[in-house]
């Protein structure tokens, strides 16, 4: 491929599933993907597709509750453990079923899927203000980023393999309104590195995003527009990072 033909990224972006502005980030990662004139997006709403997810350079995904099955959990493994990376935000690692005393709860429904990317969210704290510590300095994912504040959900997590820790929070408390609510000091990952074979999972919790009509069925009407971490420049600073991360896949 000469200079003036430089070669074509092909990138599958998933977004979909429950109680998010499913919109508001679609459309946010669409137009940072389209910053580059390389890069061509499909877009889905689930893992549905395969053979577009398997001839990606890159896949990037945005849900909550979305559990592909299980044929498309192990090609999804294959495709990481052959080299592929997939840039894995917020509730991507979300199995939420409502349970008879009332509380969300995260069956482990999806073990394979959750052992690729490292984690199975599990529950929550209200949303409110937390710090976002830098775990590794040195990365060029985080090089330059300093500690900030956000509001947002912070995730308190399963975790499985071994992850590269690059932002973390430190919590103890009560995630209200989930089964397990009952959490002892503890530092959380906010961001980490998950290498597998010849390829990797980068996952960012951040993000949380809800519009006015996001709760439906459950509540016809949310009195507030809630865009968390997407209101932070450094956010899309990461978000940034993550995706020049996926198409290097020299660093």
């Amino acid at each position: 491929m000469s200079e003036t033909q430089p070669a074509r990224i092909n990138c599958v972006l998933i977004v979909g599933g429950l109680y998010h502005d499913m919109d508001f980030a679609r459309l946010e990662l669409l137009k940072l993907l389209g910053d580059d004139p390389r890069v061509r997006t499909r877009v889905f709403e689930d893992y549905g597709n395969l053979d577009a997810i398997l001839a990606a350079d890159m896949l990037i995904t945005y849900t909550c509750d979305v559990v592909p099955p299980l044929p498309a959990q192990e090609a999804l493994r294959q495709w990481v453990q052959d080299g592929g990376r997939w840039y894995a935000l917020h509730g991507t690692n979300s199995v939420l079923r409502l349970f008879d005393n009332g509380l969300y709860g995260s069956p482990r429904w999806a073990p394979l899927m959750m052992k690729t990317l490292g984690s199975q969210f599990i529950a929550h704290p209200p949303i409110a203000p937390y710090r976002v510590e830098v775990a590794d300095a040195d990365n060029v994912l985080t090089r330059g980023i300093a500690p900030f504040e956000t509001t947002d959900e912070l995730y308190l997590m399963e975790r499985h393999g071994d992850l590269h820790i690059l932002l973390d929070t430190e919590f103890a408390g009560e995630a209200t309104g989930f089964d397990e609510h009952s959490w002892a000091q503890d530092r959380h990952p906010v961001m980490y590195i998950k290498t597998q074979g010849k390829g990797a999972v980068l996952y960012n919790t951040l993000g949380h995003c809800r519009g006015h009509y996001d709760m439906q069925p459950f509540l016809d009407w949310w009195p507030t527009v809630d865009r968390c971490a997407w209101d932070l420049p450094v956010f899309y600073d990461l978000l940034r990072r993550g995706i020049e991360w996926c198409k290097d896949k020299e660093v």
